[in-house]
Formats: C-alpha cells, structure tokens, sequence
C-alpha cells in the first residue's frame, strides 16, 4: 500500500499510484477518502470552467453591444474562443447543460461589473438582469447589435 501521506508531499506520485491499484484491481488499497476529494473536485473544476467561460462571453457581449465604436479583432476572437470552449464542455459534460441558465444569473453580476469597469460606461448603462439567452450566448452566429 502507497504511503497515504504521498497525497500531500508528492500530488502527481498519488495519482499515479492510485491508477495502479485501480488498473490492478486493489480497491480495498485505495487511498479512497482522498479519491473521494479529488473526484468531486474534477466536477466542481469543471462547473467553474463552463461558469468562468460564460462569464467571459457576456462580458464581451455587453462591451460589443454597448460599444460599438471599439469592436475589434481581440473582442471578437474572445467572443468565438469562448463559445467554442464552452461547447467543448457541454459536450464532455452534457448533465451540465440544464445548469447554464441558473449558471449565467449566477455570472452576469460580475460580467456586468466587469463591463463596466472596462468600457468606463456607468453600471446602469448595462441590464441588471441578463438579456442574452443562452442561445444567443452559445450561438458562434450571434452579434448584438
């Protein structure tokens, strides 16, 4: 049995030994409650990076609709970097996807703050409720006017 202490001095040794014993069929040799850990947090890493994208994209949205005169390449290729990443998420974690819309009322806040701070616009410039949907957020062929 590993060491149980490698899980704190030496992370990726852990993981490597853990993957043996699973590869080998020695369950009761698990470091199980740290499997436990770990296993939750690769779900709780993977709602917080669909979160984070979201939130990048309606960050730009707003900066693209309510200024149009600075539209460019970089707003642009944010825009279309995160939809595609967030596309590849929901496709490696569909049970994510009914969590979107409570995801984006949960992010726009701070996109909206973010916006705001950014573009020096006042922050009643911008909705205090979302008006993008998650089509249109998710929609690589939606541009706000």
């Amino acid at each position: 049995m590993p060491n149980s202490t490698t899980y704190d001095t030496d992370f990726y040794l852990w993981t490597q030994q853990q993957a043996a014993l699973l590869r080998q069929g020695l369950s009761a040799e698990l470091d199980t409650a740290h499997l436990i850990d770990e296993i939750e947090d690769m779900g709780a890493n993977s709602r917080r990076a669909l979160e984070s994208y979201l939130r990048n994209v309606m960050l730009h949205l707003l900066k693209w609709r309510y200024q149009p005169e600075r539209r460019g390449t970089s707003w642009k290729l944010s825009i279309r970097d995160g939809r595609h990443q967030l596309a590849k998420r929901v496709k490696d974690s569909p049970s994510l996807q009914p969590k979107i819309p409570d995801m984006i009322t949960g992010e726009y806040p701070l996109a909206r703050e973010y916006a705001a701070a950014e573009t020096d616009l006042p922050l009643p410039t911008f909705p205090e409720v979302c008006s993008f949907t998650v089509e249109q957020i998710m929609d690589p062929e939606y541009w706000p006017d």
